[in-house]
């Protein structure tokens, strides 16, 4: 036999493979689910060979992959070289059409053509996968006296994958073995070789309900060729797109052997560089190369609020933003969440069990992400958030927080200090489980550990928004199973409030049956102070002594001035038809505001400014356009209350969100040396106002740093007395630690020296919280207010202020 000669490759007609196209419906073809890969052997016609696992992946024979029978490696080839015969598998070993038996193992060479592309089109389709069966890869037979064939590639033929995927659990498939491939030598002993590993991107399915694995994106693989004893050639380059549709969930992870060509293998891989995203968690933000504030100190309830501020203004911004331009609804507040984690501007990563620092009683948030980023609450959907926590010797899943969100059938009991908690799991269609948090809480039972637990009450400002308020620590006191209204078991517990706490909860529910009925509001001097002038009656409370009220003064919700506003400046006004729109640019409101409206849809003031102008009444624009907040007057319902040792103060029976106007400092513009020694009701700009940082990190949206403008405007000559005349702003006592901060407004006259001084507020602030602002600390006796200790009690207090 002529076993040890060398034959010479061929050269194909290439317009043949065209015209063999035909020739495919007398091959039996088998599916090949991770690509299609063409080659031709020596002397016989040109079809389309299907290679089961990609391209030469390690197989037995002829780059066979391990686990596929001998007799389907290699079939034989018809004696004459240039007679076609139709090729058959038998099941005794490889043979030609006229039943010729040839077992002699053949050594492949393989030839890539220079350009070989090929295209996976990714696309998905819904439903249960069907089960993958091993392909079968048939290769035309080899002559009887040649061991060696030359493989030969067209350079034109172009396969495709098309990858498509049902929606659904998958069927288990078994793994197929991957065998060393025998190399025979000189004197015809095989010798077994293990090709480099193949990194042809294989397609996996991803189970619902579990964590799926990480794969390799295809856009870093390339495909190392097979060595033969005999020779090896290397493509010149090897082009593959990807075009398709990116799988869903987290791509298996593949060892990094199969991503990196091996040292030998001489092969370039051309990679469409626009395409090598991957889908995951974004990278985590380095903050020490931006400029940001300080959101941490000493004091974890400072550093909550910070966290909490910044989150929100990040949020309110991507509100403006989306707004200009004009796409769908998001959710911006999981993205600024995201923003936030990934900068680790977070606070107690760890779980624990107990109070959180920085988070007291009665605080409110307006999302989960929130509760996530000071670690009340470390769930993002579930109700149940546990952990594993030791118990002397013994370890058990207890439960640490809970969110009382009313999506399942929760029973609040008229006792505040009384909630029966529902378990979580298929409510309405099967049983709950014992497992995860249901376990937790069974656990908790026994253990008596402390739970936070968070109410939810609804949002008035939002037809499907909800407020949740953290209420305390509780305990399970009594658990059991019974049929909820679906006809399926549910588990039901029951907690306890521990006492000694503050309210929370408490506070809401007495709040909501006063503004239903304001005259239910016991300990009411008298029951509307402004008597008529507000649209909304502001109570006068004492519950502390006898004192009947403040001194005498009059009641009014403008600014007088000196001079007439009509004599003053006149603003622009805006030609805007109907309302003032994001990212109009022929609106000269926006123009003022520096390019962006100030205030949301909703009215929320999105970044506090150096000067705000609303729109006037020069604009054509009506009423209830956005840009007229301020000057409509307060939306909220107040009371003014005697507090303990400082006299009268004000507190609001509604719940106010972070950026909402509270109210204007009313009263009379008064001359600085024509002032009332006496006068303890006055307003001024202060000339060293502690800094205050509201606005959002623009860092953190890559948008250019604004650290070197100052939020507050500059000290203005205006000075307001409200001790004869004014309005509800003339109790808001000072503190150090405020809650509200003040805003320059203009909008019925141009002279930015003489604005009107509108509120809005910091945080989040819960119902019946005393509402306060900075009155600053003058420098000697520059300021128009008289030195005071101060009683504010906060852990930042100066000592002293005006």
């Amino acid at each position: 036999m002529a076993g040890n000669q060398h034959p010479a490759s061929v050269v194909l007609d290439y317009a043949a493979v065209l015209d063999a196209k035909p020739l495919r419906t007398l091959t039996p073809m088998f599916p090949a689910p991770l690509g299609m890969h063409t080659f031709t052997p020596k002397s016989s016609s040109s079809v389309v060979c299907v290679t089961p696992f990609g391209p030469y992946a390690g197989g037995t024979e002829l780059g066979m992959a391990g686990g596929v029978p001998p007799m389907l490696t290699s079939l034989s080839a018809p004696a004459d070289p240039n007679q076609v015969q139709p090729y058959t598998a038998h099941m005794n070993g490889p043979s030609n059409a006229n039943g010729t038996t040839n077992n002699t193992m053949v050594t492949p060479v393989l030839q890539t053509p220079p350009a070989v592309t090929t295209q996976e089109s990714g696309k998905k389709k819904r439903g249960r996968p069907r089960r993958v069966v091993p392909t079968v890869h048939l290769v035309p037979s080899a002559p009887p006296e040649v061991n060696n064939i030359v493989l030969q590639t067209p350079p034109s033929a172009v396969t495709q994958e098309s990858g498509k995927r049902k929606r659904g659990r998958p069927k288990r498939v078994p793994d197929v073995s991957v065998l060393p491939t025998p190399v025979p030598v000189a004197d015809g002993t095989p010798i077994l070789q293990t090709p480099p590993a193949s990194s042809v991107h294989e397609s996996v399915t991803k189970k619902r309900g579990r964590r799926p694995k990480l794969v390799q994106d295809s856009s870093d693989t390339s495909t190392p060729p097979v060595h033969s004893k005999e020779s090896s050639v290397t493509p010149s380059a090897v082009t593959l797109l990807e075009g398709g549709k990116r799988k869903r969930g987290r791509p298996k992870r593949v060892p990094d052997s199969s991503v990196t060509p091996s040292s030998h293998s001489g092969l370039s891989v051309d990679v469409d560089s626009g395409d090598t995203s991957k889908r995951g968690r974004p990278k985590k933000i380095d903050t020490s190369l931006l400029h940001l504030p300080s959101l941490f100190s000493d004091d974890p309830r400072e550093s909550a609020d910070n966290v909490l501020m910044m989150f929100d203004a990040l949020r309110r911004r991507l509100v403006q933003l989306d707004e200009v331009k004009q796409v769908a609804k998001q959710q911006q507040n999981l993205k600024a969440g995201s923003i936030m984690m990934n900068a680790e501007l977070r606070l107690n990563k760890n779980k624990r069990i107990g109070e959180v620092p920085g988070v007291e009683v009665g605080d409110m948030f307006y999302f989960r992400i929130e509760m996530c980023l000071v670690g009340l609450n470390s769930q993002s959907m579930a109700g149940i958030d546990y952990m594993s926590a030791k118990f002397g010797n013994e370890e058990d899943p207890v439960a640490i927080s809970i969110v009382s969100a009313g999506v399942y059938e929760d029973a609040e009991d008229d006792d505040p200090d009384v909630l029966v908690y529902s378990g979580h799991g298929m409510s309405g269609k099967d049983d709950q489980k014992l497992e995860r948090g249901n376990l937790a809480l069974e656990r908790s039972l026994h253990r008596g550990n402390p739970i936070r637990v968070v109410r939810t009450v609804k949002d008035l400002t939002c037809s499907t928004g909800k407020i949740y308020i953290y209420d305390g620590l509780y305990q399970i006191r009594e658990a059991w199973v019974e049929k909820g209204k679906s006809g399926f078991n549910m588990f039901k517990h029951k907690l306890l409030r521990e006492p000694g706490q503050p309210d929370g909860i408490a506070v809401w529910k007495k709040t909501e049956k006063w503004r239903e009925n304001p005259s239910s509001r016991d300990r009411v001097i008298l029951h509307d102070i402004s008597y008529g002038v507000e649209s909304k009656p502001i109570c006068l409370v004492n519950e502390v002594d006898d004192e009947k009220g403040p001194s005498h003064f009059t009641y009014t919700t403008k600014l007088n001035y000196m001079n007439s506003p009509s004599s003053m400046r006149k603003m622009q006004g805006c030609k805007c038809t109907s309302v003032c729109l994001p990212g109009d640019n022929n609106c000269s409101c926006t123009h003022r505001n520096a390019g962006d409206l100030p205030y949301s849809a909703s009215g929320i003031l999105v970044s506090r400014m150096p000067m705000l102008y609303e729109c006037n009444d020069s604009c054509t624009c009506l009423h209830n356009c956005r840009n007229r907040v301020v000057q409509k007057g307060i939306q909220i319902h107040f009371e003014v209350f005697k507090t303990g040792d400082r006299g009268w103060g004000l507190r609001s029976w509604d719940p106010i969100r972070a950026g909402t106007f509270i109210c204007e400092y009313a009263g009379v513009i008064v001359d600085k040396n024509a002032l009332d020694a006496e006068d303890d009701y006055i307003f001024e700009t202060p000339p060293s106002e502690q800094n205050l940082r509201w606005n959002y990190a623009p860092e953190l949206l890559g948008e250019p740093s604004l650290s070197d403008l100052n939020e507050s405007s500059k000290q203005l000559p205006i000075i307001i007395s409200a001790k004869h005349t004014g309005n509800i702003a003339r109790f808001m006592n000072h503190s150090c630690s405020p809650n509200v901060f003040w805003q320059p407004v203009l909008y019925d006259h141009g002279d930015e020296g003489y604005p009107h001084i509108a509120f809005f507020a910091i945080k989040h602030i819960p119902p019946m919280t005393e509402l306060t602002y900075d009155y600053g600390q003058s420098q000697g006796n520059s300021g128009c207010r008289r030195t005071k200790s101060c009683l504010c009690w906060s852990r930042k207090c100066r000592g002293s202020f005006g």
